[in-house]
Parts: structure tokens; sequence; C-alpha cells
């Protein structure tokens, strides 16, 4: 498969992505190295990458002549060019310009993914389940933090795990297919995240997560892919906010009634707290 080099979206994250689903087992291994590790990217040789991957420097070879590129000094090149390495925004370029249209990019890249039928299965489960528990760890905790709050507006019953210095056994130990499990899990994954999602608990999951956890989704009823990716030495969550506010307004129209309600009912409690200004 060869891959156009020129234009938005053609670097080294956008050309995994494109054929991910095409790789075989070995091949998966060192894209799944490349979109976990793509700040460190150009300070790797062939090698190097090879043995951090676990694989051959014949099996980086193929992999990334099968993203387009004539071998792997020039992708490396490439990932330089694009802001990758772990040092941040290249010298003299415009930090704020550069984070905008990357933003804009990964936006777009959000809405090709994100079909409303994908929207419409995702709303339909945590609207209608009793309980809805979120899931996140590390930089998807405030991610996960805030699709709950988004959620409770629109129906009651949404829990948030783990809680500050608590294990997730007893947020999700009773959960059962009345219920629903929204696992945030951008990469830098720790590994109760594969844990949580092959513990075999009978509970509908949504899975939110980056590309590079592709290897989960058998294990769930849904995926939502947003790329994180940032041009420079950060990841961007501008795509993860956007899916936050899609799906929580989703799912206050599907609550009709019930959801406008439950805004109403918030709303007044707002006012007897006095927690907000007028």
């Amino acid at each position: 498969m060869t891959l156009d080099a020129e234009g938005p979206g053609s670097g080294v994250p956008a050309r995994v992505e494109k054929v991910y689903a095409d790789l075989g087992p070995v091949e998966r291994r060192v894209a799944d190295f490349v979109l976990d590790h793509l700040g460190e990217l150009p300070g790797y040789t062939g090698a190097e990458l090879a043995v951090a991957s676990g694989t051959s420097k014949a099996t980086v070879s193929r992999f990334f002549r099968r993203l387009g590129f004539d071998s792997f000094a020039a992708a490396r090149a490439d990932a330089r060019t694009r802001g990758l390495p772990v040092g941040g925004i290249p010298a003299g370029d415009d930090p704020v310009a550069v984070h905008l249209a990357h933003d804009l990019r990964n936006l777009e890249r959000v809405g090709a993914t994100l079909s409303a039928g994908t929207v419409d299965g995702v709303a339909r489960l945590l609207a209608s389940a009793r309980r809805v528990v979120v899931v996140g760890w590390r930089n998807s905790h405030p991610v996960a933090l805030h699709l709950r709050e988004q959620l409770l507006q629109a129906r009651p019953g949404v829990a948030l795990a783990p809680q500050p210095g608590q294990t997730i056994a007893e947020e999700v130990a009773d959960l059962d297919r009345r219920d629903a499990l929204v696992v945030v899990a951008f990469r830098r994954r720790p590994p109760a995240v594969a844990a949580l999602l092959g513990a075999g608990l009978e509970v509908p999951t949504v899975l939110v997560a980056d590309p590079s956890a592709r290897t989960l989704a058998p294990r769930v009823a849904h995926r939502v892919e947003v790329p994180v990716d940032g041009p420079g030495a950060f990841d961007s969550y501008a795509g993860a906010t956007a899916v936050v506010a899609v799906l929580a307004e989703a799912v206050l129209a599907r609550r009709g009634r019930a959801g406008r309600d439950r805004v109403a009912q918030v709303a007044r409690a707002h006012g007897r707290l006095a927690e907000l200004e007028p």
C-alpha cells in the first residue's frame, strides 16, 4: 500500500492508522510501539526500534515501507519535521499556530471516524443503563471525569472510578447487563486497563481510546477512536473533549423528557445550594 507523503494527516500516526487493520501480529508490535512512543521516535535507530518493539530490523524496515516511506530513516526525518521530538515545537515556529492547526486536523479525523451509527449506539446504551461507571487512569482520568460530569446533567446514577487512593473492584464487581461501563484509555495506559477489559465482566462496555488501543476492541461492545497525538512533546485532547460533548448531547437527546426534567432538577438544586453565580 503506497501512501501520499504530502498534506495534513499524512505523518506517521495517520499512516499507521490507515494500515493498522491489515498488519500481521509481528508488524502490529512495531505499530503499537510507534504509536505509544511518537515523541521518542526520532531518537531511535532502526536496530534500537527493533529491540524495543521485540521484533527485527527486517520487520521494522518492512513496516515503514508499508507506510509509504523509503526507509525508517525517512520516517524519522518526517517525524522531526512534524515536531514530534520530545524537545517540542521546532524553534522559529509559532507554537500557537502549530497547535491550533494540528488540533483542527485531529478534529477532522474525529469527524471522519465518529459515525452517526457509533454515536447512536453508545447514546442508546448510556441513556438506558441502570447505572453507568466511567473509568480512567493517568491522562485519561480528566477526560473520564469530564464525561461523568456531563452525563450527570442528563441522567442520574453515573459514577467515576477509580477514586483517589482506591482500587476499582468495588466499583465494578456488581455491574451486569443492565448497566454500562465506559473505559477511557489513551496511550501510555497502565496494565489495569487490559486487566479490567479481560476480567470477564458481564457488562456492556464502551472504549474511548486512541488508535493504539485497537487490540482491545474485541473485548468491548462499542469503540470510539480519538486521535490524541500532538505537534510537540505532549498529546492533545481537543478531540477527546469534542467526543465528550457529542456523546453527552446524544444521551440528553435520547433521554427526552426525562433528560429535560433532570436538567431542571439539577438547576433547582444549584439554586437552593447557591453553588453557581447568577
